[in-house]
């Protein structure tokens, strides 16, 4: 994998942990040559994320819409911010920008961004591997939900095989190749 969008929230949280991991994951990023594509803004876990990429020699893209791209939110200091017409456009770059897909704590909007792109998979519009960053057990009422749906035969037991998780950078990232030795080409079926 040579990038990896980052799904995450725009604020930091109320647990230190979750900000630690938004760096030691932009640290490793960078350590590591993979490139950063994520939300563009400049605050909350997402600027730490990409400050942390940003400090230690990545490269980060941020994809950002015009209505966000406020000299208050958009971050400015990384490699590229890319401004985009709507949230639609700005989750098809990032998803044609990325080679796989982390999701760090966050709110709806991160729900929704990792629940789209599990989606993509789901239809095979898209085949690239997804990472959950599970800090200190936030997804796993989440995964709890997800194994429900199989219970409840609304979601099919090999789907729950689209994405793997960690509470460790360095483990996530290896589950993730492994994922992407297996996957097929990226195809874009919905343009």
């Amino acid at each position: 994998m040579k990038s990896i969008c980052v799904f995450c929230g725009s604020s930091k949280g109320k647990k230190v942990i979750f900000s630690e991991a938004a760096i030691q994951l932009g640290e490793t990023l960078a350590a590591r040559n993979i490139s950063l594509v994520f939300g563009g803004g400049k605050i909350g876990l997402m600027g730490l994320v990409a400050d942390a990429c940003m400090k230690n020699g990545g490269l980060v893209t941020g994809i950002i819409p015009k209505f966000l791209a406020k000299d208050e939110i958009a971050h400015n200091g990384i490699s590229e911010l890319i401004v985009v017409q709507s949230m639609h456009e700005r989750k098809l770059k990032m998803s044609q920008l990325a080679d796989g897909f982390i999701a760090l704590p966050g709110g709806f909007g991160t729900l929704e961004e990792l629940c789209e792109i599990l989606t993509w998979v789901q239809l095979d519009i898209i085949n690239k591997p997804i990472g959950i960053l599970n800090v200190d057990g936030y997804f796993d009422h989440l995964i709890d939900q997800f194994n429900q749906m199989v219970e409840e035969q609304l979601l099919k037991p090999a789907n729950l095989k689209f994405f793997v998780q960690s509470d460790n950078v360095d483990e996530l990232l290896s589950k993730m190749r492994s994922m992407k030795s297996i996957s097929k080409p990226f195809t874009e079926k919905f343009i």
